[in-house]
């Protein structure tokens, strides 16, 4: 498919819904769905670049997802460290920018090595940007922004009457990428599950019945073309 480079959307934000889902269709054990899910985002990342996306954030892991199951929970952050470990040296060969947002201080000290070591590796990449939101959650971002940015008030850094909407974005994890022209979520549910609240404000919604694992290139390109097809007012008549 041929697209317009400067029509289509610089960032695509996904909800990758029904891993899970996916693998009790099929009669699989849920790990199975996890891992052929980390396939298909590696395709479709891989796709973006192709086709010239600038940005493409994931949600890999909220700060709810603590709440499943032990066992899960183990498996789940075994394959997002293997896949980072793994997926580092396909990326740079591929000239794609790897980065981590989230709390990434809460997770354990062999995964914190893994996402430092991917994100050195790929850093003057120039491609595609790759963000995965591991153990991310919008709220506690939110709230993490608003705690440095009163501690910048208090140490005389900054003026309360200079606080802007700028400010509050330059102390989210997303500082430096901008906000998401488009919202994907797969598996047919529709929310946003406390992903990217402040970046999302003014993001195209695209909600998919498709489980995550069935995500296809053809998928991303049709997203496309119903963003394309979408008039952006941004408040204005």
């Amino acid at each position: 498919m041929i697209l317009e480079k400067e029509k289509m959307p610089k960032h695509i934000a996904i909800i990758m819904d029904g891993n899970r889902r996916w693998a009790k269709n099929k009669g699989l054990d849920p790990k199975l769905g996890h891992k052929e899910g980390a396939k298909v985002l590696e395709k479709i990342v891989r796709y973006a670049n192709k086709i010239g996306l600038e940005y493409i954030t994931v949600y890999a892991f909220s700060t709810e997802n603590w709440k499943r199951a032990e066992d899960e929970v183990k498996t789940l952050m075994l394959l997002l460290q293997n896949y980072l470990d793994d997926y580092s040296k396909r990326a740079d060969t591929e000239n794609i920018r790897v980065k981590v947002i989230g709390d990434i201080s809460a997770l354990n000290t062999g995964m914190q090595k893994s996402i430092a070591k991917c994100m050195e590796r790929t850093k003057d990449n120039t491609g595609v940007t790759f963000t995965i939101a591991l153990n991310y959650g919008g709220r506690d971002e939110i709230v993490k922004a608003v705690k440095q940015i009163a501690s910048n008030v208090k140490e005389g850094k900054l003026e309360v009457e200079n606080i802007t909407e700028e400010t509050v974005s330059n102390n989210l994890y997303t500082a430096g990428i901008p906000d998401p022209d488009l919202l994907i979520r797969t598996s047919g549910e529709i929310r946003t599950s406390n992903f990217l609240p402040w970046q999302i404000v003014y993001s195209e919604f695209l909600f998919i019945e498709k489980n995550w694992p069935d995500f296809t290139e053809s998928d991303l390109d049709e997203a496309i073309e119903v963003y394309m097809k979408r008039h952006r007012k941004f408040g204005a008549n």
